[in-house]
């Protein structure tokens, strides 16, 4: 992972991104996931912490596992879909999926300083 995506996200610096070539573009597929927003939360979803995984594939294919800060979160539902609608508009993404995992649980160490500062969590 390039210093500048660590930079962007430095509590998520295990999250792999792979995929060369013809397929999606890593940034874009961020800045997608990125206009996603918990609506409890002013604060998008990759700045909170909550992707794990972003697996790109040069056939177009998107996976992504993501975690919620509670198991018991009211967006449980509709935040996956949000994302995997997002990430369909990137150019040259021809599917994407995203799995909710658990392991390991969600905690504040993983928000970026970004999400700390507008949450006033310093």
């Amino acid at each position: 992972m390039s210093d500048a995506m660590t930079e962007q996200h430095p509590i998520d610096e295990s999250t792999p991104v792979t995929g060369e070539g013809t397929g999606p573009d890593q940034d874009a597929v961020i800045a997608a996931i990125a206009t996603v927003y918990d609506p409890e939360i002013p604060v998008n979803i990759y700045e909170l912490g909550l992707i794990y995984a972003i697996d790109l594939h040069d056939d177009g294919r998107v996976n992504v596992e993501m975690t919620l800060t509670a198991p018991n979160c009211p967006s449980a539902q509709e935040l996956p879909e949000m994302v995997r609608d997002a990430i369909l508009k990137v150019p040259n993404v021809t599917n994407a999926t995203v799995e909710i995992v658990w392991d390991p649980p969600w905690d504040m160490s993983r928000m970026s300083d970004d999400a700390r500062l507008a949450l006033n969590m310093f």
